[in-house]
C-alpha cells in the first residue's frame, strides 16, 4: 500500500484510478468489504485502487464543539488499512481552505485533473465541497464529462443492523467491548510508545505504563482490563487500565495509564498496543490518596479475577 500524504504529493503516475471516500474511522468490517470491492473494481479495469481519506477529522475543522470520538488515530488507522487490498491512500489536510473548495472544484481539479478517476464508489449519503453543497446525483452528472462513472456503495450490515463509525463509538462509550468485536473485525485497541508519566502510580505500590492518546476524544473512559502486546511480542501481558483525566490527583490531559499485573522492567520508549476487554467501572475522583490507593488494589483483584476465569474457560 502506498501512502500518499498531501495533494501536493501527487504525481502524473497517480493519474488513473478507482477511488472511494470517506473518514474510514476504526476500519471495520464494512469499510473492509468496501475496499475489497474497490480492489476488485480495480482488477476489472486495470486500475490501481484509491482511497481519499482526510485529516484531521472533518468535524474537527467544522465544528470542535461536536468533535466525534476517534476509533482510531492516524497511525491506527494506516496500520490497520495496510490489511486490506487498497493500492494507494491519499490522506488529505483537512483545513479551512480545503473546507471553503466548491463540489464543482472537488470534481475538476481534484477528481479530474490531480487524479483522473474513472470510476467512483460512493454511498447515497455522500457529501462534499463548500457547505456539503455536492452529492452523489452531481457526481452523476459530472461524470460522462469527466471521463467517470459512479458505483453506489451499499450499506453493510451484520443481522440486519448497519456496521457504523457511530454505532461502534456508543457501544464503546457504554463499555461493550466484546460487543464491538464482530463490527470491528478485531478487538478496540490503542496503540503508542510508552512514555514517562508523574510517576504517581509508582509512588501508589502500582507502577504504570503511560500512554498519549493522540486524538482529540477517545471513545472509552474508566478503568479496563486488558492486553499489552508490545512491538516484535508474540504474545501479550495482561493489565489493568485507566482511562481520563486522575481527578482525584487533579490531572487535565485525558491520557491512558497501564498497571502490568506481576512485570517488572523497564518500558519507557517502546512502542506496544492495548487491547481492550472489559470494563471494570468508571473513573471517579476519591476523597484521599488512601483511598483511591485501595480502590486501585481492587482494581487489580478484579482484573487477576478476570483473567484467572479466562485461563480456566
Amino acid at each position: 500500500m502506498e501512502l500518499i500524504r498531501g495533494l501536493h504529493n501527487l504525481r502524473p503516475r497517480h493519474r488513473g484510478c478507482v477511488l472511494t471516500i470517506g473518514v474510514f474511522d476504526g476500519v471495520h468490517v464494512g469499510h473492509r468489504a468496501l475496499l475489497e470491492r474497490l480492489a476488485a473494481l480495480g482488477e476489472d479495469f486495470r486500475l490501481p485502487s484509491m482511497l481519499m481519506v482526510f485529516e484531521p477529522h472533518p468535524q474537527e475543522v467544522l465544528d470542535y464543539l461536536v468533535t466525534p470520538a476517534r476509533i482510531t488515530g492516524f497511525r491506527e488507522k494506516m496500520f490497520a488499512l495496510r490489511g486490506t487490498p487498497v493500492d494507494r491512500v491519499l490522506c488529505v489536510r483537512f483545513n479551512e481552505k480545503f473546507a471553503t473548495m466548491t463540489a464543482r472544484a472537488f470534481i475538476d481539479d481534484l477528481l479530474d485533473t490531480k487524479l483522473g478517476v474513472r470510476h467512483l464508489v460512493v454511498g447515497d449519503d455522500f457529501r462534499f465541497g463548500y457547505q456539503a453543497e455536492g452529492d452523489i446525483e452531481l457526481l452523476r452528472t459530472a461524470g460522462p464529462a469527466h471521463g467517470f462513472n459512479v458505483h453506489r456503495r451499499d450499506t453493510y450490515r451484520i443481522e440486519g443492523d448497519r456496521v457504523s463509525s457511530t454505532r461502534i463509538r456508543n457501544m464503546l462509550a457504554v463499555g461493550w467491548l466484546d460487543a464491538v468485536v464482530p463490527l470491528l473485525g478485531r478487538r478496540f485497541s490503542v496503540s503508542g510508545r510508552i512514555r514517562h508519566g508523574r510517576h504517581l502510580g509508582a509512588s501508589l505500590g502500582f507502577p504504570t505504563a503511560n500512554f498519549a492518546l493522540r486524538r482529540p476524544v477517545c471513545p472509552v473512559s474508566g478503568v479496563f482490563t486488558v492486553g499489552v502486546r508490545l512491538e516484535g511480542a508474540d504474545t501479550s501481558l495482561p493489565g489493568v487500565a485507566n482511562v481520563g483525566v486522575r481527578p482525584t490527583v487533579g490531572g487535565t490531559e485525558r491520557r491512558l495509564e497501564v498497571h502490568l499485573l506481576g512485570f517488572s522492567g523497564d518500558l519507557y520508549g517502546r512502542h506496544a498496543e492495548v487491547e481492550f476487554y472489559s470494563r471494570l467501572r468508571e473513573e471517579r475522583r476519591f476523597e484521599s490518596i488512601d483511598a483511591l490507593r485501595g480502590q486501585i488494589a481492587l482494581d487489580v483483584k478484579a482484573a487477576r479475577d478476570f483473567f484467572a476465569a479466562q485461563m480456566l474457560g
